[in-house]
């Protein structure tokens, strides 16, 4: 059904990522497996004898496993996908039990930790679409049909910042007082800043002016209508994003394109803030400013424009990134206001010595504050999305403005399972061929600390102040082979959808995934070329790999180039005692459609050369195997 091109370069000395790489797949095989062992019960669910005091933790319990099944789709285990919802099916009967659902879904929370949430589920029906369809259209319809009390349809807001299946649930916390944390007043400080941090009333203040109308961070609801449209093509979705993301940019537009962080009810920017642009719940103020907005508003703008093919959406973000790195100022870290210690020192280690460019966070009455390096994901994944000269200029000024080099790959793993972007960056820019194998290095570096803390920890009582152990604990890292093998960004962790520039089918067992001892690696994903390397390690049997433009088959192959060996003499003769070097040449088929199938003898191995068209399809879940490829012959 598709076009069919067969591998013919003798594979003699395997590339060290290529080797590097299923080592990796084979470590977290057995990783995830001693999780599963080590934390959670027979149905699934983790090991927590524990209640859940406050709105919190919902997300905690689904976080632990988001990457299980973006494991499976990248070429893991089978049995990965059935362990991966048989923790979604259990963590749910927990978390009802525990009464933080009704029916299967939140019953009201911010969109911070929704996002978080959620990302388990998108990943289980990209692998799955057809078993999880009817429950995930069934919760984008709380945001999309009016009638679930989330959705003004007149003035085109959400209408709380703690939303979901319970439209009962009101507000910003349960009783009469905000449950401060000391470490978090500590480290955020206190919302609404011009009223006096000690006055009684301030839940009182916080209730009132944060606790309804819509806030920035909601934007990132629109990838629960994203996965709804890829599952069901149902042009409602594609309407509610244009029209509620199209709604949050005019708002930016009116606000001289910096994206304001909440509406009152009746629609109005600052109505419940004496019309200030931010001090919304989760917004510019408190309690993480871009770390919350940036994230919510790229989720917002990627959605709108994949489903609706307008990438003028994608100027939701651009003006608000542009002014906070204008806003920049060189200073070592040990010298900002930074309110994310715990992050940066890990991520930048020594270099938090380095002066290097900063950008603030935050912004309230005193102007702009909470000074941190750029957070990469969000320039990333606009850049990634648009292949446009401006998003990667705006790159390439920041690599420039960088105190360190770009090309250092460091050992940590944070909670987002990202954080390594610029050293791709160098690498795609042809400037430090030897990452594959560092990054690879560095995933299995991770690997093997979360085995020790999970023996550590395993045999723990965990108290509800410490459910991010789970997180901590999850074994699972995925980053690199995202990297390298999609030719894409770690996904947007609050909320986002994956971007790839390429996936994989294993065309012999029918499922999503690299096929065993197959390794891939994308070195350019320039606009007009995407450059892909497969090799079949093994050394006696046959792979088939069909490879897909795109996260969502989005993209047309238009023609691959491909490496081609047509002369047998490299083998030598009878009484050779070495062998020569291969002739390696070229070859073109024109494609025409999103799938190429690409048979891999044993010991071979073939570099592709893609030419794209960009988003020439309705992006959706259809594979190779349920719908025929347009254009093949």
């Amino acid at each position: 059904m598709h076009p069919v091109i067969t591998a013919s370069v003798p594979l003699l000395e395997p590339p060290g990522w290529a080797i590097a790489q299923r080592e990796l797949f084979a470590l977290l095989d057995r990783a995830w497996r001693r999780f599963a062992d080590d934390f959670t019960g027979p149905d699934g669910r983790l090991r927590y004898e524990g209640e859940l005091t406050t709105r919190d933790g919902v997300d905690d319990f689904y976080e632990t496993f988001f990457n299980w099944p973006q494991l499976y789709l990248l070429g893991g285990a089978d049995d990965l996908l059935t362990e991966s919802e048989h923790h979604w099916e259990g963590v749910t009967r927990q978390l009802a039990e525990l009464g933080m659902l009704h029916d299967e879904y939140e019953r009201g929370y911010d969109w911070f930790h929704q996002g978080e949430s959620l990302l388990l589920l998108y990943f289980l029906c990209m692998a799955a679409p057809a078993r999880w369809r009817d429950r995930a259209l069934r919760f984008a319809e709380l945001y999309v049909d009016p009638v679930h009390g989330n959705y003004d349809p007149v003035h085109r807001i959400i209408r709380r910042p703690h939303n979901g299946s319970d439209p009962a649930r009101e507000g910003l916390f349960d009783g009469s007082t905000y449950p401060w944390l000391p470490r978090e007043a500590m480290t955020y400080g206190f919302p609404l800043e011009w009223l006096p941090p000690d006055d009684s009333a301030l839940g009182e203040q916080m209730h009132r002016r944060m606790g309804t109308g819509d806030t920035a961070v909601n934007l990132a609801a629109s990838g629960l209508v994203l996965n709804a449209l890829l599952l069901s093509g149902d042009g409602r979705y594609r309407d509610w994003l244009a029209e509620y993301v199209g709604a949050w940019r005019e708002r930016a537009a009116a606000n001289g394109g910096i994206l304001p962080d909440n509406v009152a009810p009746d629609g109005t920017v600052g109505g419940l803030l004496e019309g200030r642009w931010y001090g919304g719940h989760y917004g510019w103020s408190w309690p993480h400013g871009w770390y919350s907005v940036g994230h919510a508003a790229v989720v917002g703008a990627l959605s709108a424009a994949l489903a609706t093919g307008d990438d003028t959406f994608t100027d939701l973000v651009r003006p608000a990134l542009d002014e906070i790195i204008a806003q920049g100022k060189v200073m070592a870290f040990t010298e900002a206001d930074s309110s994310l210690d715990s992050k940066w020192s890990v991520q930048l280690r020594e270099d938090v010595h380095t002066p290097t460019l900063h950008v603030p966070f935050r912004h309230d009455d005193r102007g702009w504050f909470d000074y941190n390096p750029m957070l990469m994901g969000v320039p990333v994944a606009l850049w990634h999305h648009s292949a446009s000269a401006a998003d990667r200029n705006r790159l390439d000024r920041l690599r420039a403005a960088s105190g360190y080099a770009w090309q250092t790959v460091r050992p940590f793993r944070s909670k987002e399972e990202a954080g390594h972007e610029e050293p791709w960056l160098v690498y795609l820019a042809g400037d430090d061929p030897g990452y594959p194998e560092r990054i690879l290095a560095a995933a299995q570096a991770q690997v093997r600390h979360r085995l020790t803390r999970m023996e550590r920890y395993r045999d723990r009582d965990v108290p509800e102040a410490d459910i991010h152990l789970w997180q901590q604990s999850n074994p699972v890292v995925t980053e690199a082979l995202v990297q390298l093998t999609w030719g894409a960004p770690q996904v947007v962790y609050n909320g986002g959808l994956q971007q790839a520039r390429v996936r994989y089918y294993d065309a012999q067992a029918r499922r999503p995934g690299l096929p065993p001892s197959v390794s891939a690696l994308v070195s350019s994903i320039d606009p007009e070329e995407t450059v892909l390397d497969l090799v079949n390690l093994d050394p006696e049997e046959r792979r088939s790999v069909i490879v897909q433009a795109g996260a969502f088959a989005e993209h047309h192959i238009r023609t691959a180039r491909y490496s081609v060996c047509d002369d047998p003499s490299w083998i030598g003769d009878l009484y050779d005692y070495g062998h020569g070097e291969p002739a390696v040449t070229s070859a073109a088929i024109s494609v025409g459609g999103p799938w190429l199938q690409v048979e891999l003898p044993r010991s071979t191995r073939i570099r592709l050369t893609l030419r794209l068209a960009p988003r020439a399809r309705p992006p959706s879940y259809a594979t190779p195997f349920d719908e025929p490829a347009a254009g093949a012959a």
